[in-house]
């Protein structure tokens, strides 16, 4: 393989980074130099580029919108006249004359894909959930070695084109997350938030656990302070291993993202599922198909404190062995092979 493996990391949320992370732990015989916003001391010790900031003003969140009439259609965001976004194109550009990197992994970004299209380097393109056919996306995958979808393929959005099906390898398992050697607290219901969402409701939080009080509610990731906590409800905040937490819980509550969903079904965890609004539908698309499998119980909104009894208690009639094909233990070395075998060989694997 001449030339190590760049891998662009979005930093929207922090399942990006955390992909990454499993992956580039899992392939010690490549160097992997993680490329992002907001990197630099949380790269666990692998080699990092850090690039400005694209976000159209400091402190605003990323909701891809660039506001500009006249974008053109294969790009999705590209705001004019913004420092940032010069000076990361100018950085990244610079990366790949110095290093001449075999491949780059863009998990994800269409316009990252382009640019090092661009600059004469082969992509492979992480495809989220979601129907993902517009002009955009059509491009960065027809335009990639292959692309790569962070779950199994039954969770796979129906509508997706045949041919972007066919070049798409499916690595389900990009999680830290494995089976807790400790007993299952049949008892306590795990809600998780994450950095990319709006964080929990304390006030609703604390009315759900008042109407279970054989239940004890333990919450981690952004959530508010409810105006009275109940004794059976702990809001831990951010903590260091989220896998441990789902894998001890009797239920898991929590959203569609992927590296929750991956962890859940990783650790055979029963599931409540409320999908949050993402471009291209992504979390909604995956919950239907969690629901269409019968692996998770999925809602449109936050429940009214009365229906959690009868929630629980069909959450509980879930086998929770039911998912354990959708997970494949050794997906991140398998995704970390993928990947090496593409820089070497210049070319794409058969589908799995």
């Amino acid at each position: 393989m001449s030339g190590g493996i760049g891998y662009y990391v979005h930093h929207h949320g922090d399942g990006h980074r955390q992909r990454a992370l499993a992956i580039a732990r899992s392939a010690p015989l490549a160097q992997i130099t993680l490329i992002g916003t907001g990197l630099a001391g949380r790269t666990e010790g692998l080699p990092c580029l850090d690039l400005p900031d694209d976000r159209l003003a400091e402190g605003l969140g990323f909701d891809g919108h660039d506001h500009m009439g006249d974008r053109p259609r294969a790009l999705h965001y590209a705001p004019v006249h913004h420092e940032g976004i010069r000076k990361r194109a100018a950085r990244l550009t610079d990366w790949i004359e110095r290093e001449r990197p075999a491949l780059l992994v863009v998990d994800v970004s269409v316009e990252m894909a382009m640019l090092a299209r661009l600059a004469a380097t082969p992509t492979i393109y992480f495809r989220l959930g979601g129907l993902r056919d517009d002009p955009a996306h059509l491009d960065a995958f027809r335009g990639a070695r292959a692309v790569l979808a962070p779950f199994h393929r039954e969770l796979d959005e129906p509508g997706m084109p045949d041919w972007v099906r066919s070049k798409t390898r499916y690595c389900s398992g990009l999680s830290v997350s494995a089976r807790s050697v400790e007993p299952r607290r049949r008892d306590t219901i795990l809600a998780v938030f994450g950095n990319g969402g709006a964080g929990g409701d304390g006030d609703a939080l604390a009315a759900a656990a008042r109407a279970t009080p054989s239940q004890q509610w333990r919450v981690i990731g952004p959530a508010s302070r409810p105006k009275a906590c109940p004794d059976n409800l702990s809001l831990l905040g951010w903590v260091q291993d989220a896998g441990s937490e789902i894998a001890r819980a009797g239920l898991v509550v929590g959203a569609a993202g992927d590296g929750l969903v991956s962890a859940v079904i990783a650790t055979g965890s029963r599931f409540i599922c409320l999908p949050e609004p993402r471009p291209f539908d992504e979390q909604i698309s995956k919950a239907r198909r969690l629901a269409a499998l019968g692996v998770a119980i999925v809602l449109e909104s936050w429940p009214d404190a009365s229906d959690w009894p009868g929630l629980i208690a069909a959450a509980n009639d879930i086998d929770p062995d039911g998912a354990a094909r959708l997970h494949d233990p050794d997906g991140a070395r398998h995704a970390a092979d993928f990947l090496i075998a593409i820089a070497r060989e210049g070319k794409p694997r058969a589908s799995t």
